[in-house]
C-alpha cells in the first residue's frame, strides 16, 4: 500500500532525540529517581510571586497568549536598556535555535559548533539539511580561534557557542567574546547562547550591540528563574534580524501562562539574586563532594558542575550507571576528551544528600576489577 513520502532530508535522519528525558528512564526502571540532577533544572523553583501570577492567570488560560508577546518584549527591553524591536520571545531557547537554523541554513550549508557542544542545536542543523562542522574543545573551553578558522574555511552560515558553556560549565571573559564577535565573518551569523548568564560572572558578558547584524544572543527563563517547564526564552539582536523571526515563527507558541510567569520573574529581581546565591552555594557543595571522593570538579559558572572522573570514558560511564542504579539521575558528555566526565546539576539539600551518599558507592563499583570471562 502506498504512503506519503517523507522529504529526503527527514527520511535520512535517524529516529532519535538530543536527550533521553528522566521520565523515560524512570519508566524503563519502573520507579522514580531519588534525585533529579541531570537536566540542569533549578530545583529551588520560581519565586512565590511568580507562582501567584501563574495561579491568577490560570482562569484565563482558555485564551490564546498575545501573539506579539508585547508586554514581555518591552519588559525584557527595559531590563537591558535596549529597544523592544531588538527582542524576540519564543517557546524556549531550543525552539528559537530551530527558527534561526531555518532562517539561515539551506541543505548543504556549513555550520560550526564545538565537538560535544549543545546537541539540540546540532539536531536542528541536521533537520534542515545543514552540514555540521565540529571543533574540539581546548582545555575544556570552546576553542574560539579554531572555530573562527573553521568558519572562514567553510564559509559557514552559523557559528554556535555557549558562554557559559554546556556541558562543561566553563566560560570565556567578556573581552575574549568581544574580540571573537569582531572577528566573525560578516556573512556568518553568530549564535551566542547565554542561557546561564545569571549564574555567571558579570565580566563574562560584553555589552549589547544591537546594531551589529550578525549576532543573536540567546537567554532564557528556564535556568536561574526556575521556569524550565513553561518553555520561554528570548533572542536579542539587531532590529532586522529580530524582525525576520516573524516570517517563520509560531505566533502562539508562548502561552498566556508563560508570558505572565516570565513577566513576574523578570520583575522579582530580589528573588533572583537570592536564588543565584543558593545556586552558587550548591555548586560549592557539589564540588566539595567530588573532591572528597578523589575527583576533580571543573570550575563552573552555571547551575551544574562537570566532574572529571580521572580516567577514561568507560570509567565515567560506570560511575554514571552506578549513580543511576542508586536512583540518582545525572548525565555525562559524550564527545571524546569530555567523556571522561559526569555532569551534576545543583539542587536543594534534599536533592544533593542522596547524591553525596551514592557517589562513593558508585565509585567503588566502578573501580572494582571485572571478573575475567570464562
Amino acid at each position: 500500500m502506498a504512503s506519503p513520502r517523507l522529504t529526503q532530508i527527514v527520511a535520512q535522519l535517524p529516529t532519535t532525540v538530543p536527550f533521553i528525558g528522566p521520565e523515560t528512564l524512570e519508566r524503563d526502571r519502573g520507579k522514580p529517581f531519588r534525585a533529579r540532577l541531570g537536566a540542569n533544572e533549578n530545583s529551588f523553583g520560581p519565586a512565590p510571586s511568580v507562582i501567584e501570577a501563574m495561579q491568577k492567570e490560570a482562569s484565563a488560560i482558555w485564551q490564546y497568549g498575545d501573539p506579539e508577546n508585547h508586554a514581555l518584549r518591552h519588559a525584557i527591553a527595559a531590563h537591558y536598556g535596549i529597544g523592544a524591536e531588538n527582542v524576540m520571545v519564543g517557546a524556549g531557547v531550543d525552539a528559537l535555535l530551530g527558527l534561526i537554523v531555518r532562517q539561515y541554513v539551506q541543505p548543504g550549508d556549513k555550520v560550526i559548533n564545538s565537538l560535544g557542544g549543545y546537541p539540540t542545536f546540532n539536531y536542528h542543523v541536521a533537520g534542515y539539511g545543514g552540514a555540521l562542522i565540529t571543533v574540539p574543545y581546548h582545555n575544556d573551553h570552546s576553542d574560539l580561534d579554531a572555530m573562527l578558522d573553521a568558519a572562514r574555511k567553510h564559509d559557514a552560515k552559523i557559528i554556535y557557542i555557549s558562554n557559559p558553556d554546556n556541558p562543561m560549565g566553563t566560560w570565556h571573559e567578556g573581552s575574549e567574546i568581544q574580540t571573537f564577535v569582531e572577528r566573525v565573518p560578516e556573512t556568518t551569523m553568530l549564535v551566542l547562547d547565554e542561557a546561564y548568564c545569571e549564574t555567571g560572572p558579570a565580566f563574562a558578558f560584553p555589552p549589547f550591540e544591537t546594531d551589529r547584524p550578525n549576532i543573536l544572543r540567546m537567554r532564557t527563563f528556564s535556568k536561574a528563574y526556575g521556569l524550565a517547564g513553561i518553555r520561554c526564552g528570548y533572542a536579542i539582536g539587531c532590529a532586522q534580524a529580530i524582525a525576520a523571526f516573524d516570517k517563520v515563527r509560531d505566533h502562539f507558541a508562548v502561552s498566556r501562562m508563560a508570558q505572565a510567569a516570565a513577566l513576574m520573574a523578570l520583575k522579582d529581581q530580589n528573588y533572583l539574586r537570592d536564588v543565584v546565591k543558593r545556586i552558587r552555594k550548591a555548586r560549592e557543595r557539589v564540588a566539595a563532594i567530588a573532591r572528597a571522593n578523589g575527583l576533580a570538579p571543573i570550575p563552573s559558572a552555571t547551575n551544574f558542575v562537570t566532574i572529571d572522573c580521572g580516567a577514561d570514558a568507560q570509567f565515567a560511564i560506570k560511575v554514571l550507571n552506578g549513580l543511576l542504579d542508586r536512583g540518582i539521575f545525572v548525565r555525562k558528555p559524550a564527545a571524546p576528551v569530555l567523556d571522561r566526565c559526569i555532569r551534576v546539576s545543583v539542587g536543594t539539600d534534599e536533592q544533593l544528600d542522596p547524591f553525596e551518599e551514592a557517589l562513593p558507592q558508585a565509585l567503588a563499583d566502578a573501580r572494582r576489577p571485572t571478573s575475567p570471562s570464562v
